[in-house]
């Protein structure tokens, strides 16, 4: 299993990062990316601390893990800056905040992360063909999401995206032990948003490739 979006204390999740790390090892996870909650006033505390601790742990454990930030709620036209930045100050994997219908996120945060190019646009709402379409040509993830509330849209996502042939990741947002999911239950959200369980190891291929080209 490759979770590329959970989140720690160092923003609003519940576990340490090593806690949230063995947790999920003992899911069955091969890969984890933890990507606290960001903007312009904590990224260059978050960033280094998860890259330092990242690279303590994958000196002595198999699970992989890779440090990053999700900017979160940040003004649309101040994100491609933030993502910028966030790669200068080590992210590896850098996620945007989408438009999600369970929070007020700004109109046009979709359109930003994608031609700020983000790594994963999350949760992404009721995206527009428009933007799954830009999201294709710049090769940026949408994700399919197993987080309540942010779920709600999964199936829109999931329409547009096999419509159009745009890239999905399945990912978990967990801020808590219980929001770990196993590959079986991943295969579940899959079919929940209307897609077969063969896209699991699409998504996972996606991941992976994602993984490969990390702090690009």
């Amino acid at each position: 299993m490759i979770d590329l979006h959970t989140h720690s204390i160092f923003s609003d999740g519940v576990l340490i990062p090593a806690e949230l790390v063995r947790r999920a090892e003992h899911k069955g996870y091969r890969v984890i990316g933890i990507t606290d909650h960001g903007d312009m006033s904590n990224i260059d505390f978050i960033i280094p601390r998860l890259v330092t601790v990242a690279a303590e742990l994958n000196q002595v454990l198999k699970i992989k893990i890779i440090p990053g930030i999700e900017i979160t709620h940040v003004p649309p036209a101040l994100i491609p800056d933030i993502i910028q930045r966030s790669r200068e100050l080590g992210a590896q994997l850098v996620v945007v905040h989408g438009e999600t219908i369970a929070e007020p996120v700004a109109p046009g945060t979709n359109r930003a992360a994608i031609e700020g190019g983000a790594d994963i646009l999350a949760h992404p709402g009721l995206i527009t063909e428009t933007d799954v379409k830009a999201a294709k040509n710049r090769n940026v993830m949408l994700e399919i999401t197993a987080r309540k509330g942010h779920s709600l849209t999964n199936g829109h996502v999931a329409r547009l995206c096999e419509k159009n042939s745009a890239k999905m990741v399945i990912n978990t947002d967990s801020h808590a032990p219980g929001d770990l999911i196993t590959a079986d239950q991943a295969k579940k959200v899959i079919r929940g948003a209307g897609l077969t369980e063969d896209y699991f190891s699409l998504m996972q291929d996606n991941a992976n490739g994602l993984i490969a080209g990390a702090g690009r």
